[in-house]
């Protein structure tokens, strides 16, 4: 059975004019586990359901990857080639094989389940271009908050990191940009 938001998703990034041609330069890289993610997609799903026209991405274009034998300084030579080849976006490359240990979590095992750790639950998703032009969509805690304009914190942000969640709302504007938005209850 075929899951319609995901569908939704793909639909809207791969009529992305920008987005879409930025997923194919990620995949030319052939990095492991690798996705493009966060307010990549929650912003483009977000205009989309605001009734906002289609605009680059804003912000930084986080790229997700899981490469367990990578050396640390990897992501940043990533980022370089990232750069020259599409100049003038700000390239975000994290190797989720290590993002555990700054986040204070335990180990993850892939990228998917390292998305289960981000603070709220509309930004846990990412996408990838396959070789054969389909947009395969990654959401472990599903897509009905992101659709629904819900804004919900992820299980560790409830509580313990909840100040973490609180200022990324106040930061990042989203109530005063997306209207429809709503806080969870």
């Amino acid at each position: 059975m075929r899951d319609r938001l995901a569908d939704r998703v793909a639909d809207i990034i791969r009529r992305d004019p920008v987005r879409w041609p930025l997923l194919e330069i990620v995949d030319s890289l052939g990095l492991p586990d690798c996705w493009v993610g966060a307010g990549f997609i929650r912003n483009a799903v977000w205009d989309h359901l605001h009734g906002y026209a289609v605009s680059p991405p804003s912000g930084d274009i986080d790229v997700i990857w899981f490469g367990k034998d990578a050396p640390s300084p990897a992501d940043r030579d990533i980022e370089a080639r990232l750069i020259q080849a599409a100049p003038g976006f700000d390239w975000s490359v994290k190797n989720q094989a290590l993002m555990h240990i700054r986040n204070r979590d335990r180990r993850y095992e892939n990228t998917q389940d390292a998305m289960r750790f981000w603070p709220e639950t509309a930004t846990a998703v990412a996408v990838r271009r396959q070789p054969d032009n389909r947009c395969e969509v990654s959401a472990p805690l599903g897509l009905t908050d992101l659709f629904d304009g819900i804004l919900r914190p992820t299980d560790r942000f409830v509580a313990e990191k909840r100040p973490i969640f609180d200022g990324r709302i106040a930061a990042k504007r989203w109530l005063q940009l997306y209207p429809k938005l709503q806080l969870a209850s």
